[in-house]
């Protein structure tokens, strides 16, 4: 069986020319993709043939690029039964676990392996640490797996994924987010190997852009919060308008304007997230029958609550809506990303 390890690269050093070196050397082969880093890297490019494929292009367009790139290659030029493995080139993936990984993926025909870090260990960045934290929370809520290491470039695969793979979005950071995201959602299985954490001068090499590449990641999430805030916006001003008028009606009044409201601003969030939130490739039916049992329990809890916080605190019925919608916006979202919107494109 052929061990491949894909190796995405942007303006390398020296470390890329001992990684496939060390990589050959164990009969590992190698696949190089040059991300456009430019005539001023192309020597260094020419080293690394002697030990592995080179292959590139001329402008910079990101790792999920290049990845994808690289696997649309091997598709094209190894057997069926190759093993893939994602490797970055700054010197933070042992060559030891590049192979523990590819054993590890050997074993089963759909299964995703991440040789995941230890973040208790010194050394660790800080950024380093705290990114993964919040990254492994969201990615928990969002597709209900746990992965202890979101950000790990060393990933193993049979070749038979390859297709599965380059249909899923992404040109830059983001992309190995989606793979994470995709694989639970396909029912593909991920499975973990202990792997060594190397960081060398603090991470520095690495081209990942915080600000930037950060959004790109949690851009699921930020999308599902603009949609929910627009559809709250309708909600909260159509109840608000209902409930001024209905004032006479005491209790009633304030049930009536919030059903009424629910079911207008329901109606707006679930078109706007079934086709850009979401894309959901399932049948209108479908979703919208899930969306229904989902928005209709959380319209009686949400009436309920608004009912709670006006009799037994005494608080306006404007005020208790606010308090109960922020409440229920993660709640809603972990339901809609794991329940009602199961088939989706990433």
């Amino acid at each position: 069986m052929t061990t491949v390890a894909l190796i995405p690269t942007y303006q390398p050093d020296c470390r890329l020319l001992d990684l496939v070196e060390a990589l050959r050397a164990r009969g590992v082969e190698g696949v190089v993709v040059d991300d456009g880093s430019g005539m001023r890297y192309r020597p260094l490019f020419k080293l690394a043939c002697r030990f592995a494929t080179v292959i590139g292009y001329g402008e910079n367009h990101g790792k999920g690029h290049a990845l994808k790139q690289g696997l649309r290659y091997i598709q094209q030029h190894y057997p069926e039964d190759t093993v893939v493995v994602t490797v970055d080139a700054d010197g933070q993936h042992d060559p030891a676990d590049v192979l523990r990984c590819a054993q590890e993926a050997q074993s089963s025909h759909d299964t995703m392996v991440l040789g995941c870090r230890s973040f208790e260990e010194e050394g660790v960045p800080l950024r380093s640490r705290l990114g993964n934290k919040l990254t492994r929370e969201v990615y928990h809520l969002v597709s209900g797996a746990c992965v202890s290491d979101t950000q790990t470039g060393l990933r193993a695969f049979p070749a038979a994924l390859i297709s599965f793979l380059v249909a899923i979005s992404g040109e830059r950071y983001e992309y190995e987010m989606n793979v994470l995201l995709a694989c639970p959602a396909q029912g593909v299985e991920i499975r973990e190997v202990p792997v060594t954490t190397i960081y060398e001068e603090d991470n520095a090499s690495s081209h990942f852009r915080p600000v930037q590449d950060s959004l790109r990641i949690y851009g699921g999430i930020l999308t599902f919060a603009a949609s929910s805030l627009a559809s709250f916006m309708v909600d909260y001003g159509l109840f608000w308008l209902l409930s001024t008028l209905l004032v006479t009606w005491g209790d009633a009044g304030v049930a009536v304007s919030n059903v009424v409201a629910r079911l207008v601003s329901a109606s707006f969030n679930f078109q706007v997230n079934r086709q850009l939130v979401f894309r959901s490739t399932e049948s209108l039916y479908v979703t919208a029958v899930r969306y229904a049992l989902l928005a209709l329990s959380i319209l009686v809890a949400n009436t309920l609550s608004v009912l709670l916080l006006v009799d037994l605190l005494r608080l306006p019925a404007a005020l208790s809506k606010l308090v109960v919608e922020l409440g229920f916006f993660l709640f809603s979202w972990v339901l809609q990303s794991r329940f009602v919107f199961q088939g989706r494109r990433y």
